[in-house]
């Protein structure tokens, strides 16, 4: 599947795969490490009637960085001139972790662009904190990282995989992901490959974990930011999944966001999955959202 490029009227070119099955539209938004081609066990397993696109997000993949992205609201901006750039008014909204919060705040600020929200392993509205270290690499809570430049000097969470990113270091992030996010299954050894070719392209990492850290989509304060009180203009039904085996996004991360969204909330708790349904339960997370959608 090759990846196609349109250019958005903000001047950054998004590059996107895109899976033609029929006029229900379907976007796919991936998560920080990552890029559009993370989905392709979902893409592979939609059936006839769904249109389905899954772009990189500015900084990843083959997409553009003419500008620094400042917060998710940024990346929610993309997806919505994405959208116009290829004719979208309104399609279903995927987020897989740090895509999920992008696509909360899409949903909050383009409301009319989105039918149901999907939110697969997603961090929460409030954020995905990133604290600073001791000598000994221990979290000092509370303690948080003025920029993006700062943080990414940070020597636990952010500085190795950027220095694996910059020196190509395929072993090392092969490892990361083994021990994070494909705690129960692996992918094949080709489409890993494929995958982690796609996160070397990444060049905006640090912008990334500073936006996801100092999000706060809640109407209280978090320990970067005031809230900005904009997780009650969702107006989408929304479809949480969550896998008893991560250990990357704690399940009360998703129930940050269940609770703020009772009123329009359906979950799905995987058992014996990590990070990745995409890799663990693919064929159970793509009839869910098939149904859901429906």
């Amino acid at each position: 599947m090759e990846k196609k490029f349109t250019t958005l009227a903000n001047h950054e070119t998004i590059a996107y795969l895109e899976k033609v099955k029929g006029e229900k539209n379907l976007i796919l938004i991936h998560g920080n490490f990552s890029s559009g081609v993370y989905y392709k066990p979902l893409l592979d397993r939609l059936p006839e009637g769904i249109h389905a696109y899954a772009p990189d997000l500015r900084g990843y993949g083959d997409s553009s960085y003419i500008n620094r992205i400042l917060s998710m609201k940024d990346f929610a901006r993309d997806v919505k001139l994405f959208m116009d750039s290829i004719g979208l008014e309104k399609a279903d909204v995927v987020g897989w972790s740090l895509g999920g919060n992008v696509a909360m705040e899409l949903a909050a600020h383009y409301p009319a662009k989105v039918n149901k929200l999907i939110l697969i392993n997603s961090g929460s509205h409030k954020g995905y904190p990133v604290f600073k270290k001791d000598a000994s690499g221990r979290m000092i809570f509370g303690e948080t990282y003025a920029s993006a430049d700062e943080m990414a000097n940070d020597p636990v969470q952010v500085k190795p995989l950027l220095d694996a990113q910059k020196a190509k270091n395929f072993a090392f992030v092969k490892y990361i992901f083994d021990v994070t996010i494909y705690t129960v299954n692996k992918p094949t050894d080709e489409d890993n490959f494929e995958y982690i070719n796609e996160t070397m392209k990444q060049v905006n990492l640090p912008d990334a974990d500073y936006a996801l850290a100092s999000q706060n989509m809640s109407c209280e304060p978090n320990s970067y930011k005031t809230g900005e009180n904009t997780i009650h203009r969702i107006q989408a039904p929304v479809l949480h999944f969550w896998g008893d085996k991560d250990i990357t996004v704690p399940e009360s991360m998703i129930f940050d966001n269940i609770n703020a969204l009772k009123a329009q909330s359906t979950y799905i708790k995987f058992d014996h999955c990590g990070h990745s349904p995409l890799v663990d339960k693919p064929d159970e997370l793509a009839n869910a959202i098939i149904e859901f959608i429906r």
